[in-house]
């Protein structure tokens, strides 16, 4: 049984996270909007600073993202490539990848259908060294 950790509270919402094999699955539920995306990009720049690694981004709860929402995504992908570190993303909404496909995010990320399946292999430190281009394999 794992045990989930709020990070963020919001009245519009909320981030939480635990570790499930290797990976620190961050789970954001709500709006990721101007004023909410800084807040999760430093939740997840405090993770790291705190040794977590390897991350998979759990967005299956996410009602709307604009632009300063898939930003902070890149800002954060920078910084867990700056640690060896390592990203997937999980959502199963038809918006969410709409959203990736249209700003050319879709081939620069692992994605999953959920966060249980991207969990599921243990971490490969550095996999985001070619990033943001698709890896080979």
């Amino acid at each position: 049984m794992t045990m989930r950790t709020n990070i963020i509270r919001h009245e519009s919402m909320m981030v939480s996270y635990d570790v499930v094999n290797g990976w620190t699955v961050v789970e954001v539920d709500g709006e990721v909007d101007a004023h909410i995306a800084p807040m999760i990009r430093e939740a997840v720049i405090k993770l790291l600073d705190e040794g977590h690694r390897h991350f998979v981004l759990d967005l299956g709860f996410v009602t709307f993202m604009d632009s300063m929402g898939l930003g902070a995504i890149v800002a954060i992908t920078k910084r867990i490539r700056e640690h060896k570190g390592s990203l997937r993303i999980a959502f199963v909404s038809g918006r969410m990848v709409r959203l990736f496909e249209l700003s050319g995010m879709r081939e620069s990320y692992e994605i999953y259908p959920t966060a249980a399946e991207a969990a599921q292999s243990v971490p490969r430190p550095g996999s985001l060294a070619h990033w943001p281009h698709p890896s080979s394999g």
